[in-house]
């Protein structure tokens, strides 16, 4: 009896017994499970498999016109697939094979395979030209590099934000909170003595919009990478290097500072952090004043629920810290002046005595309310988590 995994075999050239030095044999299962798609990929790479291409480049395209066709004049194009919103097309030239996968967001990845590294790139340059637009100079459009771990290390996406300047949020923030925000987002490299941004408060109290007016104040010095995974990245030490060290430069004209920003990371400064995650607190405080964080210019900011009581030692002590910020709620006199400045004559919550978070504030602005169902009464046997 057969196995689903055998309705269909590609089978590369090349026998084992009669490979010669460079040339591989090779067998690939399709099944019911694999997609148009996949047997494109899985052709686009046989001839860098079977070495008869030996040189592979892949590019990533932001930007990409609808109408550009991604492929040299001198292509020929032998297999197309189109679904789930992304279209893919293999093509094949003199000496090469390309692999495209257009996305409905405007992105496209090529994947070429070439006799000679240089005839690749040609390939690619091909492909390249006026394929792209640049899009519209926004003030509030900001470029943000975006970390996570891959199945082959550290992988970094950079996307385009939207963050408002500062002084478009700044009477989102209580009188302290704004006036310590105000000294931050007008800090600038050669100012920069402690590493370490901590942000810290309730949810709904505007830690990361202030994050994202800091990347819009700071984008001709910084540039702000997010990562997505900071619980791996502290337990990885790969990928923390490949965060940390990113890419050399010499030129000291071209040098940028770079501010990595973890979200909601408790687990990492709480005070029982040496218990909890292990290295991960050593591995930050190494980054941030250690032998790690000499020469590389480096800045780390955390935003955390954490009351500052809380907080280990190491991390709050004198010297280590750039801003240290307790973004707490409005009280009730910010919480009506804001309202009154925002609402006007519109109706408006009532503020209790404690005041009001940002969140609450926003919501109230925008007329908006969530969907809910509450039950009318205590239900049987509630009390237990679910």
């Amino acid at each position: 009896m057969t196995s689903p995994q055998e309705h269909l075999r590609l089978i590369g050239r090349g026998d084992p017994a009669t490979a010669v030095a460079g040339e591989l044999s090779w067998v690939m299962n399709l099944d019911d499970a694999d997609s148009p798609r996949d047997v494109i990929d899985a052709i686009g790479i046989a001839p860098y498999i079977s070495g008869e291409q030996p040189h592979a480049i892949s590019v990533e395209l932001e930007h990409v016109k609808p109408n550009a066709p991604l492929l040299p004049e001198a292509g020929r194009v032998l297999r197309t697939s189109e679904g789930d919103g992304m279209r893919a097309m293999l093509s094949v030239g003199d000496g090469w094979t390309l692999n495209v996968r257009r996305r409905p967001n405007g992105t496209a990845e090529l994947i070429v395979c070439a006799v000679t590294e240089a005839l690749a790139r040609e390939v690619i340059e091909a492909c390249s030209a006026g394929a792209t637009t640049e899009p519209e100079p926004e003030d509030s459009r900001i470029p943000m590099g975006f970390w996570h771990i891959g199945p082959h290390g550290g992988q970094r996406r950079e996307r385009t934000i939207t963050a408002a300047a500062w002084s478009e949020i700044e009477g989102n923030y209580g009188v302290a909170v704004g006036a310590s925000l105000h000294r931050l987002m007008a800090v600038r490299a050669e100012e920069i003595r402690g590493r370490l941004l901590l942000l810290h408060g309730p949810p709904g109290t505007g830690k990361t919009s202030a994050l994202r007016a800091l990347a819009r104040e700071w984008a001709d010095w910084c540039q702000v990478d997010c990562v997505l995974d900071p619980e791996v990245l502290f337990a990885n030490s790969g990928y923390l290097m490949e965060v940390a060290i990113g890419v050399d430069t010499y030129d000291e004209t071209k040098r940028r500072w770079r501010l990595l920003v973890l979200e909601d990371c408790d687990e990492l400064i709480r005070g029982s952090a040496k218990e909890s995650t292990g290295q991960g607190l050593s591995r930050l405080l190494n980054l941030t004043d250690g032998m790690l964080g000499q020469g590389r210019d480096v800045l780390v900011a955390i935003t955390t629920n954490e009351n500052l009581s809380h907080l280990h030692p190491a991390v709050v002590r004198p010297g280590r810290c750039l801003a240290q910020l307790e973004m707490g709620r409005l009280s009730y006199a910010e919480a009506t002046g804001w309202l009154d400045r925002e609402l006007g004559d519109r109706p408006r919550p009532v503020v209790g005595a404690d005041g009001m978070t940002l969140a609450e504030l926003i919501e109230a602005r925008e007329d908006t309310s969530r969907i809910r169902a509450v039950p009318a009464g205590p239900m049987a046997g509630d009390g237990g988590y679910l």
